[in-house]
C-alpha cells in the first residue's frame, strides 16, 4: 500500500512539475528549450551563451513576471484544495468547502476593510484571517442553532447565509470606497487574479500557507478516525475537540492568505478533493497530500488557460468558476459513492 501511495504522489508531482515547466517557458514571449537552458548553465555555472540571446530580458520574464505568478498558483491551488478536503473531513459533509462555508467571502470582506484602513499588508492579511475565521463560525452557529446535528442542508445553509451577509458587508466597504483608486482595486482583485504577483510578496505569505498545508497533511491520519463518529474517536484514543479546531484553524487560515493573494477563487476547493476521491479512494492519508498537488496543477493549468487563450487576460477567478461548474456536475452523480 506504501509503494501505491508513492506512486500516485509520484505522479502528481511529475505533473506539477511539467506545468510548471510549460508556464515557465510559454506566453506572450515563448522562450525555447535550448534559450532556457543556455540561460540556466550561465545563471548557475557562468557559461558564455551566444550573443543573440538577450539574457536580461529572459532574466526579467522569468524572474520577475512568470516564476512569482507559477509559485503563486501552486500555493493557492494548494490551500484551497487541501482546505476543501480538511473541511469535509471536519464535517462530515462532501458539499463543504471554504467557499460554500462562506471563508471566501468573509476573508473578502475583511481583506477589503484592510485595504481600506490601511496600506499595510500584514494588516490586510491579519483581517483577512480573522473574518475568514468568524465567517466559519457564524455558518456553523447558524447550522446548529437550527438543529443540533451537522446535517448536510443546515451546514450548507449555514454557510449560505454567512457568504450572504459577508458579500452584503462587502458591498458597503465598495460603497465607501474611494472610486478612483481604492474601488477599482479592490473590484479587479475580487474577481482573482495572479497577474500582481511579486516574488518577495509570494515568498513571505508562502511561509504560513505551507506550514498550514504540512499541519493539515500531518494530520490526515485522524481524520479517517472522525470519519467513523465522535463517539468512536473518543474510544480509539482522539482528543476529537481539540484535533477539529486546529485543523479548521490551519484550513481557515490557508484559504484566507489565498484570498488576500488572489481574490476570491471559486470551486478549487470542493470539486478537486471529490475528483481525487473518486479516483483513489476516501482514505484521507493520501486524499489530502494528493489535494495538495492536484489543486496546484489544477490552478496552474487554469492559469496558462486565462493567459493564452485570449488576446486578453481572462481573470482565473471567472474561468475556475466556468470550468469548475461542469466538472462538479459530472462530479457529483458519483460524488456519493466516492464519499462513502
Amino acid at each position: 500500500m506504501v509503494g501505491k501511495e508513492s506512486r500516485y504522489i509520484l505522479a502528481g508531482i511529475v505533473i506539477l512539475g511539467f506545468l510548471a515547466l510549460f508556464s515557465l517557458l510559454w506566453g506572450q514571449y515563448p522562450i525555447s528549450l535550448e534559450v532556457f537552458r543556455a540561460y540556466m548553465n550561465n545563471l548557475i555555472f557562468s557559461t558564455p551563451v551566444d550573443a543573440s540571446y538577450n539574457l536580461e530580458l529572459i532574466h526579467n520574464i522569468i524572474t520577475e513576471i512568470r516564476l512569482p505568478r507559477i509559485l503563486l498558483a501552486i500555493l493557492i491551488g494548494a490551500a484551497l484544495a487541501t482546505s476543501g478536503a480538511v473541511f469535509q473531513a471536519m464535517f462530515v459533509n462532501p458539499l463543504v468547502s471554504p467557499g460554500i462555508l462562506g471563508v471566501l467571502a468573509g476573508a473578502s470582506f475583511g481583506a477589503a476593510c484592510g485595504m481600506l484602513v490601511s496600506e499595510n499588508w500584514l494588516v490586510v492579511q491579519v483581517m483577512a484571517f480573522v473574518f475568514g475565521f468568524i465567517a466559519v463560525g457564524f455558518a456553523v452557529l447558524v447550522g446548529s442553532m437550527v438543529t443540533n446535528s451537522r446535517s448536510t442542508v443546515m451546514l450548507v445553509l449555514g454557510g449560505v447565509i454567512s457568504g450572504s451577509l459577508f458579500t452584503s458587508l462587502l458591498s458597503v466597504v465598495k460603497y465607501v470606497a474611494d472610486p478612483y483608486s481604492t474601488l477599482p482595486a479592490i473590484v479587479y482583485w475580487l474577481m482573482g487574479s495572479l497577474s500582481m504577483a511579486q516574488l518577495d510578496e509570494v515568498l513571505l505569505v508562502a511561509v504560513p500557507i505551507l506550514m498550514s498545508i504540512a499541519g493539515m497533511v500531518f494530520m490526515s491520519k485522524y481524520f479517517d478516525l472522525l470519519s467513523l463518529g465522535d463517539e468512536e474517536a473518543k474510544a480509539l484514543g482522539v482528543n476529537v475537540g481539540l484535533i477539529r479546531i486546529i485543523a479548521i484553524v490551519l484550513a481557515t487560515l490557508a484559504s484566507s492568505l489565498a484570498v488576500v493573494m488572489a481574490g476570491i477563487i471559486g470551486w478549487v476547493g470542493l470539486i478537486i478533493p471529490h475528483i481525487i476521491r473518486m479516483a483513489i479512494g476516501p482514505s484521507h492519508k493520501l486524499l489530502v497530500p494528493l489535494s495538495a498537488i492536484v489543486g496546484g496543477a489544477f490552478l496552474l493549468a487554469a492559469d496558462a488557460v486565462s493567459r493564452l487563450a485570449l488576446t486578453v487576460e481572462i481573470p482565473i477567478g471567472i474561468l475556475t468558476s466556468l470550468i469548475g461548474i461542469p466538472i462538479f456536475i459530472i462530479v457529483l452523480k458519483n460524488a456519493r459513492a466516492a464519499w462513502n
